[in-house]
């Protein structure tokens, strides 16, 4: 079977022959339909995030997927079924984690993450994987399910700053996305949909004509220039925000989130940024958490609930939405397409095979 790997060594993606795999006890096959590609896919393409399976020179990539059950074998999946893999996978041995069904709350070293860090990813005509790991969505998202998982991420995201607000009545209308890349999009759409945001925002460093900046007004959010505000202005130039959202991984921002905040408001931070030393007022920031009750918090990838809930928030999303953020699904033998960023593109897929409705 076709398979998308990067090697060990390597700095681009490449086209790779691999046997098909077989399902062990309690494994579905898998026919892989679509996987998208992610900023993570380039990280570790180019040698700055992940690793390789133990004793292995390659990885498959891919982390963003969806499929249709080929065979279900002893599972409760049945075959036609379309589904959506999570990404973590515990490690050899037992973990406490895992038996509770938070791998997300794993430190490292307690899991792999296929396609990422330890496992092969899902970039190949099949892949195998224990029923636990999969989640059934409907039919009619099986063009766009490969989406699910990083609407997982920003739910999770959300419900953890919602959380840490939990010990007060906290009534928040204001909202900021720092990034207008795809994450940071489908951020928006779910505060856009919820009922608690009046308004909201979205920074990002792009000129007009721009295809993100159309997207984000016509969910209705206000897009700011950074080169123009930046996030320390955002407060006063726009207003305080109650949540910031940020998807950019740029480092500065998880310290000036805490300027751009409400009192009583939080910021979720997301991105992931190479190590950066810069002077900051530790004393300025330390005081704002401390008088005005801020929080700042930090989260990375999802659980199977909040991939389910992430079916439903993307089963809700306008088709218009879907259609301007998908802006390039690729076929195997022109895969290199998909791995392209520049200011046309939002977010890409490579296709394996076409879905097939159930008669």
């Amino acid at each position: 079977m076709h398979a998308i790997e990067v090697e060990r060594g390597g700095s681009r993606p490449v086209l790779r022959e691999r046997a098909r795999p077989e399902p062990g006890a309690g494994e579905a096959l898998v026919r892989t339909l679509r996987v998208g590609v992610d900023g993570t896919d380039r990280e570790v393409i180019a040698g700055g995030y992940g690793d390789f399976p133990s004793g292995e020179d390659s990885l498959v990539l891919g982390h963003e997927a969806v499929g249709v059950v080929e065979d279900a074998g002893e599972t409760r999946l049945s075959p036609g079924d379309v589904v959506v893999p999570t990404v973590r996978r515990p490690p050899n041995g037992p973990s406490e984690y895992f038996e509770r069904g938070e791998p997300d709350m794993a430190p490292e070293g307690d899991y792999h993450e296929r396609g990422i860090s330890g496992q092969h990813g899902f970039m190949a005509e099949y892949f195998t994987s224990p029923e636990a790991f999969l989640v059934r969505i409907p039919e009619a998202l099986a063009d766009v399910g490969f989406l699910v998982e990083p609407v997982s991420v920003a739910e999770k995201a959300l419900e953890l700053a919602a959380a840490s607000r939990s010990s007060f009545s906290w009534k928040p209308e204001s909202a900021l996305v720092l990034g207008n890349g795809s994450l940071g999009l489908l951020a928006l759409a779910l505060l856009s949909a919820s009922e608690d945001y009046d308004r909201l925002y979205c920074l990002g460093r792009r000129d007009r004509p721009d295809p993100t900046i159309d997207v984000i007004e016509r969910l209705g959010a206000t897009y700011v220039d950074s080169r123009e505000t930046p996030v320390p202005d955002v407060a006063s130039a726009c207003e305080p925000m109650d949540l910031v959202f940020e998807a950019t991984g740029y480092a500065k921002h998880a310290f000036e989130t805490i300027e751009a905040l409400a009192p009583n408001g939080v910021g979720a931070l997301l991105g992931v940024p190479e190590p950066w030393t810069f002077e900051i007022d530790g004393g300025a920031l330390h005081r704002e958490f401390v008088l005005h009750n801020k929080a700042l918090l930090g989260s990375v990838n999802s659980n199977v609930r909040h991939f389910e809930a992430a079916r439903e928030s993307l089963a809700s999303l306008p088709d218009w939405l879907l259609d301007d953020l998908v802006t390039g699904v690729y076929d195997v033998e022109s895969f290199e397409a998909a791995f392209g960023d520049d200011d046309t593109t939002i977010k890409t897929a490579v296709q394996f095979s076409a879905y097939e409705e159930r008669r």
